[in-house]
């Protein structure tokens, strides 16, 4: 009795060892990584037998029945995970059940327009699809706001260029309500900052403005130079007289090549042939064109032209003659290049 006694303990202990160095020994996963798919209402024997027939658990057997004596097997969470080497049956099943799914990125432009955005997640595979599919990303934008939530109807502007990180299922709305909140935070900020001037009645003026500064330019030093010129114009009743707004204006119809015939046709996004802001923003901008806005720099400058060396940089000029000149110093500079 006591021979078998001993038996028996060696036995147990020696199968205590196997299953631990089974349960600790790496999975058998490709050096460039592999992902598993686990559906909503996925057993533990139908994942181990899954992960087993792909020769990726060694012993699934003994995988699932770890998890069910250790209350595991009903704590798994759905959701795509990434399984790299070095990983062990122990490592997964415990990042199953925290639900550390694996995450993608989708990175939002400064300057982008909303219907850039739109079309960026249209087409991300990984990406839920919730919006209306089967019509062109400019007609969402008119009441995307309001199908949001947001304080204002129109969807341009209302979204922080940044990159996003997002796991697998994440519905289109829900990305970009996060885009929105970043933004909100991100005018309400601005518009704390700003110095007060009756010209911005509201922070959504200043998006507006700052969308158009983001288009402008790219040169950060520069914003607050831009945003004083356009101060100083609708201070005056000038027309603000910049392509980008017009662009917008033409939509989907633009081709890239911007004609007079555009400049002299009237539009509400025209500011060649109408005073004052457009009626919405027309790009997503991030912080630095928001702060700008709210913080134009002093000066005289009533004109500013790109100056055409590949820097980014403007000329800013207080005359119209001034203007003319910088202006045929560009088009000079773009012959030369």
């Amino acid at each position: 009795m006591k021979r078998f006694l001993v038996v028996t303990v060696l036995l147990a202990i020696a199968a205590a060892l196997w299953a631990a160095n089974e349960l600790n020994a790496s999975l058998q996963v490709p050096e460039n990584g592999r992902v598993i798919l686990v559906k909503p209402g996925t057993s533990m024997i139908a994942l181990a037998s899954e992960l087993g027939d792909d020769q990726v658990l060694l012993s699934p057997y003994l995988w699932q029945w770890y998890a069910r004596i250790t209350g595991k097997a009903e704590a798994i969470q759905a959701g795509e995970y990434e399984l790299t080497t070095g990983m062990t049956s122990l490592t997964l099943l415990d990042r199953l059940v925290e639900g550390r799914v694996k995450y993608y990125g989708i990175t939002v432009f400064e300057g982008w327009t909303a219907a850039d955005l739109l079309l960026a997640l249209r087409r991300n595979p990984y990406v839920t699809q919730t919006l209306p599919g089967d019509v062109p990303v400019w007609s969402l934008l008119a009441d995307l706001g309001t199908r949001l939530d947001l304080p204002y109807p129109h969807g341009e502007g209302l979204f922080y260029p940044d990159t996003y990180r997002f796991s697998r299922g994440t519905t289109d709305v829900a990305l970009l309500k996060q885009a929105a909140a970043v933004q909100m935070l991100e005018l309400a900020d601005a518009w704390e900052r700003r110095v007060p001037d009756p010209l911005l009645e509201s922070p959504y003026d200043l998006l507006i403005l700052a969308s158009i500064i983001e288009r402008e330019t790219a040169v950060d030093d520069e914003r607050d130079e831009v945003a004083g010129v356009f101060m100083r114009r609708l201070r005056r009743r000038m027309r603000l007289q910049t392509d980008p707004t017009v662009i917008y204006g033409l939509g989907a119809e633009y081709t890239g090549n911007l004609t007079r015939i555009h400049l002299n046709t009237d539009t509400p996004y025209n500011t060649y042939t109408r005073r004052g802001l457009p009626p919405t923003p027309i790009s997503l901008p991030a912080r630095a064109s928001l702060r700008a806005a709210g913080l134009p720099a002093a000066g005289k400058a009533l004109f500013f032209v790109a100056v055409g060396d590949g820097s980014g940089r403007h000329r800013f000029s207080e005359t119209l003659e001034e203007h003319n000149q910088a202006v045929a110093a560009y088009l000079k500079q773009l012959r030369l290049r």
